[in-house]
């Protein structure tokens, strides 16, 4: 008796989510019904009957390279019986479909990774970066005046959602291409409204989803002051940052500043409490009012 396993290339899998953004009171948050799919492509020449179907999810690696058609993990939880089943294996996910399902050759097939969940709470961020382009870590202090003056005017936005129990989710999401959509009440029509890619994700984690540039709130950024004392080795710089809100409800933005001129840096003046992300970034989470502007200054001081 013997036991024959081999690997073979041209089938493929990935998981797709459907996610409906419904808009909350405020400008800030509302609710997501999320829906996801597995979809199999087989194009290994092949067809295979009443096959017991299970999916690996993680990042595994492979010695060989990879075939023309990429393969990509995913990940669901315990569904109906006749659905995935989860569980841990190895430092990975495993799925196995709760029924034989037969693969034909040169088809693809979709089947639902979860049943749709309605209204998990979700968060719209909105960020304003106002250095374009962003800035990373230089070799030498940046004391040229006109470094960093040229200016970014969009306001990033994303959608973000606890993948936890509490929430209504709470199963480990795996990584795939994620499409939002927004009811139009005029008409009782979806709109698309943006896409993006996640990677996977464990439960109790958050899931971030970029849909791209508000509309109705602008940014703008501008250095009111440089000073550079070559003999003290030292620098300091006043930045002035605008946010405008076209919408009729007051918006949560976060101002992200990069401090990129040197890495010893010290924020000595702030009009607004600030938060420190690492050693060369602050964030300044602001209230702007409707159809108003809020106004941001800091002065910083960099050594070297």
């Amino acid at each position: 008796r013997a036991r024959i396993t081999y690997q073979t290339s041209g089938i493929t899998w990935w998981a797709d989510y459907n996610v409906v953004f419904t808009e909350g009171r405020d400008a800030n948050s509302g609710t997501l019904d999320i829906g996801a799919w597995v979809s199999i492509l087989n194009r290994s020449g092949a067809s295979y009957e009443d096959a017991r179907l299970k999916l690996i999810a993680g990042d595994v690696n492979r010695a060989q390279p990879p075939p023309q058609v990429m393969m990509r993990a995913a990940e669901a939880f315990d569904a109906a019986s006749a659905g995935f089943a989860e569980q841990s294996f190895f430092e990975f996910h495993l799925y196995t479909l709760g029924q034989p399902t037969t693969i034909a050759g040169d088809s693809t097939k979709q089947i639902e990774l979860f049943p749709q969940v309605r209204g998990v709470p979700a968060t719209k961020r909105l960020v304003y970066e106002g250095l374009a382009p962003r800035f990373g870590r230089f070799p030498n202090p940046v004391t040229e005046r006109d470094i960093g003056l040229p200016m970014n005017t969009k306001v990033d936005v994303s959608i973000e959602f606890e993948n936890a129990q509490s929430a209504g989710m709470g199963m480990p999401l795996p990584s795939g291409r994620i499409r939002v959509s927004q009811l139009d009440t005029q008409d009782d029509t979806l709109e698309f409204i943006g896409e993006d890619v996640i990677d996977h994700t464990p439960r109790d984690e958050t899931v971030s989803i970029t849909l791209g540039s508000a509309f109705d709130v602008v940014g703008e950024r501008r250095q009111v002051e440089l000073s550079v004392d070559q003999n003290s080795r030292r620098m300091e710089e006043t930045i002035e940052i605008k946010v405008r809100n076209h919408k009729e409800l007051p918006v949560d933005v976060i101002v992200r500043e990069t401090l990129f001129r040197w890495a010893e840096n010290d924020v000595l003046e702030a009009s607004h409490r600030y938060e420190r992300q690492d050693a060369s970034v602050v964030h300044f989470p602001i209230t702007v009012p409707r159809d108003g502007e809020t106004v941001v200054r800091y002065r910083v001081r960099y050594r070297w």
